[in-house]
């Protein structure tokens, strides 16, 4: 090991040859240098917003130099290095900073938050830690190709202290999945000190409660990182298993340039400026000999013509044009669905639940990358058995249990998806959603607008109330995800509906939220067909003809609409929308101009459901059609409560009956 007096860091070649020492240093020196321009154009107020990673450019560089080029790395703010070792075109990043088309998301996104599959980077959203989640499911697709290969997610000190740190390492501990997990502590959570975001000593004291490797290094050093990262990396790839790796390191500027460093004491900014991975590599270089003056300069110039051409490339690229088309067109991955008709005409009887599970079943025997997961959907069959059975012929590699961590389960069928998988994950109950919000509407629903990567994750959510469950068993919240672009949601009344929407997600490319009405699951058979087939997403069904009103409804409300009108006598004409998003617009125009009358029915809460966004259309553009104010019905807005009498006055069955009559009467 070589000391060098002018420098705290020690830099141990071992048996690196010059080539390699040499290369880490153009790496090395290229983000400081890209990183100093930036500056100077955000002062001539050319950019909007840079964060600086000025300080702590050595994890990036060690961690893209040591992975093989195939290998997924997922970036934050600070990981410039990345890029720029992956050789991402700088007149490129230039124009993604500078929300042009030559970007990589087409102006959508700013700074680092877009993903470049051709180069393997996932970059970040706003939110902490799911980039964790997505590193482990493309871990996860490694692991069940056997491909010997790792992931990487960085991550900073603040952002451990996110749930989803938890959920992801847990995940991936008892999973067993080669991901490294590499945080950069630089000792802030933007002005937050670490002795504020957490009591261990070290970050990777946690690793031992997850049966978890880890190792701290100096983040400051460039070979200590490569080389740790290297052979952490080469190990994973014969022996699968996660390992946390906690780099000691120190950022020189704010977290981003507008907030500044006041908050950090002087005397520690001078300790880590005689720490700087690039100036004390540099030394280390020339005071050995590996590099000469000339060498550095001529490595310095290069590097500095590149970034001048790039950036006068960047600079003749001309501003995004908006236009409409184009973002609505991007907001789902393009898929041609048309209804695929059994070969056989062979029907059986089958309740819902029969009818969901035998449309997985197909779905699996025909998809042999769709992977299951979910609480106690293995060998268990999930609480309502709709998985009974599948491990004994998918297997367990197939038909995963999982942790409780909703949200890490939907990112890591994000990750899956990145690397050609589709993915299923079954919510317990459609309550507990919430703790998976953040990864549906942020990660799944956003992804292909944003950078163009598809989401081919299926959501099962048991829902509904009118089995005596309680708040947090019973909520139709289908309405949370309504106003969420780039989600479809679908929502079957019966079997054949159900199984041939299952599949036809199955086949969707694009993030699909699947309700499924628990209290139809056994009350609810008929007639399916026992072969493969789709139904057509995006469109309604008539279940029932008629000429005085149009009932739209959805799910259990189905069933209420036909018995009520029956009862009645009611000539009504009832549409399944079976599609809440997207919506079939001309199925609602087609029965508002027949009937000139509409009342709404859905279980979910009256105040901002489905039904108020129904009502809205319907009074905007086919008002000419309507002879009487269009009626909504829907559950109380109240929590849903657990006991019988109660539940039965928060379902909306019978104040329909009575807004049936008033509408018809109008």
């Amino acid at each position: 090991m070589v000391v060098n007096a002018t420098t705290p860091i020690n830099f141990d070649r071992g048996k690196f040859p010059d080539e390699t020492l040499l290369s880490l240093y153009r790496q090395l020196v290229k983000p400081r240098l890209v990183e100093e321009k930036m500056l100077l154009l955000l002062r001539q107020g050319q950019v909007s917003k840079w964060f600086s990673g000025i300080g702590q450019e050595a994890p990036s560089v060690g961690a893209a130099a040591a992975l093989l080029p195939d290998e997924v790395i997922f970036t934050l703010h600070r990981n410039l290095g990345v890029f720029t070792v992956r050789e991402a075109p700088l007149e490129r990043l230039f124009c993604q900073w500078q929300g042009k088309a030559l970007g990589f998301s087409k102006g959508r996104e700013r700074s680092f938050h877009f993903g470049a599959m051709d180069y393997h980077i996932v970059g970040m959203i706003s939110h902490l830690g799911p980039q964790l989640s997505l590193a482990a499911g493309v871990a996860l697709a490694h692991k069940l190709k056997k491909e010997g290969r790792v992931s990487l997610a960085f991550s900073g000190d603040g952002g451990t202290s996110e749930g989803e740190f938890h959920e992801a390492l847990n995940t991936a501990a008892v999973w067993q999945l080669p991901v490294i997990f590499l945080i950069e502590n630089n000792g802030y959570g933007l002005s937050t000190p670490s002795n504020e975001q957490f009591r261990c000593a070290q970050i990777a004291d946690r690793a031992a409660g997850y049966g978890m490797k880890s190792i701290v290094i100096d983040g400051n050093n460039i070979l200590e990182v490569y080389r740790t990262i290297r052979e952490t990396a080469e190990a994973m790839r014969k022996h699968p298993e996660p390992v946390l790796i906690e780099c000691m390191t120190f950022r020189m500027r704010g977290h981003e340039e507008a907030s500044g460093v006041k908050y950090v004491p002087k005397e520690l900014i001078e300790q880590w400026a005689t720490k700087d991975p690039v100036v004390t590599y540099e030394n280390y270089l020339l005071e050995t000999g590996v590099l000469s003056e000339e060498e550095m300069k001529r490595i310095r110039l290069d590097i500095k013509q590149e970034i001048d051409r790039c950036w006068q490339i960047a600079m003749k690229e001309p501003a995004v044009e908006a236009n409409i088309e184009t973002e609505l067109a991007d907001i789902y991955a393009p898929h041609e669905q048309k209804a695929l008709a059994p070969k056989s005409q062979t029907r059986s009887e089958k309740r819902m639940i029969d009818a969901i599970s035998d449309g997985m079943r197909l779905a699996m025997r025909k998809h042999d990358n769709l992977i299951l997961m979910g609480q106690d959907i293995a060998e268990y069959g999930g609480v309502f058995k709709i998985t009974q059975g599948f491990v004994e012929e998918f297997g367990r590699e197939r038909v995963r249990n999982t942790p409780l961590c909703e949200s890490a389960i939907i990112g890591i069928g994000l990750g899956l998806s990145m690397k050609g998988f589709k993915s299923m994950v079954e919510m317990q109950f459609a309550d507990f959603v919430t703790c998976g919000f953040n990864q549906i509407v942020n990660n799944l629903a956003k992804i292909h607008y944003r950078w163009g990567q598809n989401a081919d994750v299926v959501i099962r959510m048991p829902t509904g109330a009118g089995v005596g469950a309680g708040p947090f068993h019973s909520q139709s919240n289908e309405a949370w995800f309504f106003h969420t672009p780039g989600l479809k949601i679908l929502y079957p009344s019966n079997p054949q509906d159900a199984k041939g929407l299952l599949i036809a997600a199955f086949e969707d490319p694009n993030p699909v939220m699947f309700f499924e009405h628990k209290a139809l699951y056994r009350s609810n058979h008929e007639e399916v067909f026992d072969d493969y087939y789709t139904v057509e997403i995006g469109k309604a069904r008539i279940a029932r003809e008629g000429r005085a009103v149009s009932v739209l409804t959805y799910g259990m409300g189905v069933h209420w609409a036909l018995q009520a009108v029956e009862e009645l006598g009611i000539d009504a004409e009832i549409l399944d929308l079976r599609t809440l998003l997207p919506l079939d617009y001309e199925a609602i125009a087609a029965t508002v101009g027949k009937t000139n009358r509409v009342i709404i029915l859905h279980e979910d809460t009256l105040l901002g459901g489905i039904g108020a966004e129904l009502s809205a259309y319907i009074s905007e553009h086919l008002f000419e059609h309507l002879d009487a104010p269009v009626m909504r019905i829907a559950g109380l807005d109240s929590p849903v409560p657990f006991s019988a009498e109660l539940e039965k006055q928060f379902l909306p069955a019978g104040r329909f009956k009575e807004g049936l009559k008033k509408i018809v009467e109008y």
